[in-house]
């Protein structure tokens, strides 16, 4: 059997609490240098097969073709003012949206009658397409943001609610009956108990909700509107100019990206506590 003394297994010890920190700052750097190299392929690709389909504009536009766009409707304003609705009506969407089922989702954690009765509503709303919903919404509430963010709100409804459900549902007994001997009542249990243990299941269903808002909005917007990048699409798609479409599309997922990078700020600021060792 291998001999190790004191020495050596101090010096393996300082190895192995160097090595993931090494690894982590390689994996970083590796992946800052990747991105840039895969963009810029993506964009070779794109330019190759624009240059041997020989595809007129309206077909299939040149990434110089739709820079050009983008900087156009950049530089007067046009960009920037249908970005803003977008974004105004995935923000309170999602805002809102979250907000309704987590509540909701709390109190069916709670009482699994009322799961009971409630569920089969949920999975029937749930099987209903966003876009047989989205035009009825919009006569119903008229073709501005409210109904653009009502149907985005709807769309991130359902997988926050999941998740929080299932995440309440996961905290352990054993500390609930702790609590519970040291008297503690409804609101320091949610605060001090439900919701960190909840929370990561949660934030992974808003994750989901994030990307899933702006599809809802974009959605909306193609129904009925005069303002936003689905509008902006329209125009494009009306005017068989591709590349207004090919900027609105890329606006969008930046606006996805964004949001979904948001989230995951949120989860490294309310989810540090998992990395510190002395609650493993």
């Amino acid at each position: 059997m291998l001999q190790i003394n004191s020495k050596q297994q101090k010096n393996l010890t300082i190895v192995k609490a160097a090595a993931p920190r090494t690894l982590g700052l390689s994996l970083g750097q590796l992946r800052g240098v990747i991105i840039l190299p895969s963009i810029l392929l993506a964009l070779a690709a794109w330019q190759t097969i624009v240059m041997l389909g020989d595809f007129p504009a309206f077909i299939l536009p040149g990434p110089a073709l739709v820079w050009k766009k983008g900087m156009e409707v950049f530089l007067n304003g046009t960009l920037l003012l249908h970005t803003s609705v977008t974004l105004l009506e995935v923000l309170s969407g999602l805002i809102g949206g979250s907000l309704l089922a987590t509540v909701l989702a709390y109190w069916l954690a709670k009482y699994p009658l009322l799961e009971e009765l409630v569920s089969p509503y949920l999975v029937a709303y749930q099987a209903i397409p966003i876009v047989a919903l989205a035009p009825l919404l919009v006569i119903w509430f008229g073709p501005g943001i409210f109904s653009k963010s009502l149907i985005s709100g709807l769309i991130v409804f359902f997988p926050v609610l999941i998740n929080t459900v299932v995440g309440l549902k996961a905290v352990p007994v054993n500390l609930r009956d702790l609590l519970k001997s040291m008297k503690a009542n409804r609101w320091q249990t949610l605060r001090y108990l439900e919701l960190p243990s909840a929370l990561p299941v949660m934030l992974g269903g808003l994750r989901i909700g994030a990307t899933l808002s702006v599809i809802g909005a974009v959605v909306g917007e193609f129904v009925g509107s005069n303002r936003g990048l689905g509008y902006l699409i329209n125009v494009g798609r009306g005017q068989y100019d591709t590349a207004l479409v090919f900027v609105a599309v890329f606006t969008l997922i930046v606006l996805a990206l964004c949001l979904y990078g948001f989230v995951i700020l949120l989860e490294h600021a309310f989810l540090s506590w998992r990395k510190n060792p002395h609650f493993d």
